[in-house]
């Protein structure tokens, strides 16, 4: 009789000990950010193409943490462009490769073009592979950039280019 009274008991501490097993297993953790998350200013020099010429080319980037990143550089008003949207992914222990792309436009043809309402229309896109190597503690990395620019087809057009970055991570 005694053992009848407390098997209730004992089925409901059982449930209860499993419920709370369970919660626990499938409750969230945060997970540990892989360490480029976040975001950086970074001093970019090309060696080759159109952009061999620009001196003090920077870009600002914010690397997410499920893969993608948006860039802008100090350039993107001239031509008018809008900031680069890509992902990114580990390569190696410290080693990051990011492909970005941007919308690249073209002059108006005159200033009765502006004029009448018209612009700096689409004219095809730039694409940027960059191999990145991240510090040791994680506050600054260093890169190679490799530009392709394209047609509004998506054909490969002059004015492609390599070069390299030096970034520190924003807040640092």
């Amino acid at each position: 009789m005694i053992a009848a009274v407390h098997a209730p008991n004992v089925k409901l501490a059982a449930s209860s000990a499993l419920v709370l097993l369970l919660s626990y297993g499938c409750s969230q953790r945060p997970a540990e950010q892989p360490p480029l998350v976040g975001a950086w200013r970074s001093a970019v020099r090309f060696r080759t193409g159109a952009f061999a010429t620009v001196q003090n080319l920077e870009f600002m980037y914010v690397f997410n943490a499920g893969g993608t990143l948006t860039e802008s550089s100090n350039y993107d008003g001239a031509p008018p462009v809008p900031p680069a949207y890509g992902v990114w992914r580990a390569v190696g222990a410290n080693v990051f490769e990011a492909t970005y792309e941007f919308f690249s436009t073209a002059p108006p043809a005159s200033f009765d073009v502006l004029k009448g309402g018209g612009g700096w229309l689409p004219s095809g896109r730039g694409v940027l592979v960059e191999r990145i190597t991240l510090s040791n503690d994680g506050q600054a990395f260093t890169s190679t950039l490799r530009y392709e620019a394209r047609d509004a087809q998506g054909n490969v057009t002059p004015g492609g280019g390599d070069g390299d970055g030096r970034a520190r991570r924003i807040g640092s």
